[in-house]
């Protein structure tokens, strides 16, 4: 196995070759510190994700973990699954510190560094709380749109905006505004979409005055004022024949004025035929629309959270990325986009909303299933042991009592008996099965999948149980604390999640500003 040092790596990053430098950390770790361009796939969920991250199989690979072992473990996993070129990353992120390197604290990194550096370069008009408070009290005529999924709108939401996630808004502009004079402010948690929504919308030509909120909806709550919760002001789902006819000229008119290459289907399966390429086809219209049908082999990545957390579906630096939509304006809005973050994003020609619907049959699980009665008589005589996958805080607030918290990279810290058979819980069931791979390589042989739910349990006579201190902070690798209480009230983690987030560009050394080509 190939081992390189950081200084071998970092290079690499921005050469232009197809590389995955990824991260196998879990997500706490990789939240408290990881390289700039350092793709996250925890070891937990590797087989889960690897081929939606790494859909070329000739990708050269170099994995980092804690300097714990990890990567030799993800190493063989990976080479089980067919990739061909994987290297190791000698001293892990400890060896990239001190190498001179920086590691950077938070998630989407480089998505949300990027719309810091869009709002310095492109001058994004923004007003801050105060201002559009006084416009709500004043009862004055403006349209506020909420950039972020519908599930975090619902959540929290500023008084009176409309969920409309960011790469709809130039979309379904027409039935959010009535006419060329009505201000528009965009808004999300914080501060990415709300710069990259209102520019978005600023260079599509959109004749309306146009701002972002300043720091989004903590902002809103650093200001002093409420917030609302369980709002349910969408976007219109169904767009006209006039309407979409309006995208599909807008999406024409932006493509040709900006340059952004357009493939037809016949392209499409030339590129997929290239073995020596990693080729994403993305899909990024709505939930709704995706499952009504899409193109074949596509992966949902909606339009504004593909922009805002690239990183979530692209683990390839320099590879292709294919974006699909029915008009092409959603997917030319994330292109121009993802192209000026360093991106060879491009838009496919066609409208796809005619495709057939539905999705690829998943993987059979390859653990036996224990009912919950049999699980509960072999827990009270002690004749298994019932380790619990799920993540770190699910356990905290509720557990069955009897079971031990655990997690794929730190299996083989609970010294399991090899002859006790082993009863594995988990919401997910592919974590389970993943588990089982290493309880396997570690000698265990009768190990199991328990059924049911919360209620089953119950009735079955397993008693469940809160430990809000186990397991203790230092073991939660899965769960990143930082500001982590932002969105409950915590003003004090506002104030340091703008900090940081307004502060990256200053972190970012000058290969890693070069991989950014913001557009006029």
């Amino acid at each position: 196995m190939q081992r390189l040092a950081p200084h071998d790596v970092k290079p690499r990053l921005t050469e232009g070759a197809e590389i995955a430098f990824l991260d196998v950390r879990e997500h706490g770790q990789y939240g408290e510190g990881h390289p700039f361009f350092a793709m996250p796939l925890p070891y937990s969920r590797l087989e889960i994700d690897a081929p939606r991250l790494l859909p070329g199989k000739a990708v050269p690979i170099v994995l980092l973990d804690d300097n714990d072992g990890v990567v030799e473990k993800a190493a063989t996993r990976l080479a089980a699954l067919g990739y061909a070129e994987v290297a190791v990353m000698a001293g892990g992120a400890p060896g990239w510190a001190a190498a001179g390197y920086t590691l950077f604290k938070g998630v989407n990194v480089p998505s949300k560094a990027f719309g810091e550096m869009v709002e310095r370069a492109r001058g994004t008009p923004a007003i801050d709380a105060a201002r559009l408070k006084a416009m709500q009290d004043r009862g004055e005529d403006f349209v506020l749109l909420d950039g972020r999924t519908v599930a975090e709108y619902r959540k929290m939401n500023i008084p009176g905006g409309i969920a409309c996630p960011n790469a709809e808004l130039g979309h379904r502009l027409p039935r959010l505004v009535a006419d060329a004079e009505t201000p528009i402010v965009v808004n999300c948690a914080g501060r990415t979409r709300s710069i990259m929504g209102a520019q978005s919308l600023i260079d599509l030509g959109i004749p309306n005055p146009v701002h972002a909120l300043e720091n989004g909806t903590q902002g809103w709550q650093l200001a002093g004022y409420e917030l609302e919760r369980g709002a349910d002001r969408l976007y219109p789902e169904m767009l006209g024949t006039a309407e979409l006819a309006a995208s599909r000229a807008r999406a024409a008119a932006f493509i040709a004025r900006r340059g952004i290459p357009v493939i037809d289907a016949v392209t499409l399966v030339e590129w997929q035929g290239e073995a020596d390429r990693s080729l994403f086809l993305l899909d990024i219209r709505t939930a709704e629309e995706f499952a009504r049908g899409h193109y074949p082999g596509a992966v949902h990545a909606p339009g504004g959270q593909l922009v805002q957390a690239t990183d979530q579906w692209v683990a390839v630096r320099g590879a292709r990325l294919v974006l699909t939509d029915d008009t092409g304006l959603r997917a030319a809005i994330c292109a121009w986009w993802l192209r000026q973050m360093g991106h060879d994003a491009v838009v496919l020609g066609e409208d796809i909303s005619g495709m057939p619907g539905g999705g690829e049959p998943g993987e059979p699980s390859s653990l036996p299933d224990t009912p919950p009665e049999f699980a509960a008589a072999a827990l009270k005589d002690g004749s298994a042991l019932l380790l619990d996958l799920n993540g770190s805080m699910a356990y905290r607030a509720s557990h069955i009592e009897s079971a031990i918290w655990a997690i794929r990279p730190r299996l083989d810290r609970l010294h399991l008996p090899p002859g006790k058979p082993v009863v594995l819980t988990a919401a997910d069931r592919r974590l389970a099965d993943l588990a089982a791979i290493e309880l396997g390589e570690a000698g265990l042989r009768d190990i199991a999948f328990l059924t049911g739910n919360e209620t089953d349990w119950r009735a079955a006579g397993l008693a469940m149980t809160a430990t809000p201190d186990d397991p203790p902070d230092e073991d939660c690798i899965d769960y990143l604390f930082f500001v982590h209480d932002r969105h409950a009230g915590n003003l004090d983690a506002c104030r340091q999640y703008l900090a940081w987030e307004t502060g990256l560009i200053a972190q970012m050394d000058e290969q890693e500003k070069s991989a950014f080509r913001i557009a006029g």
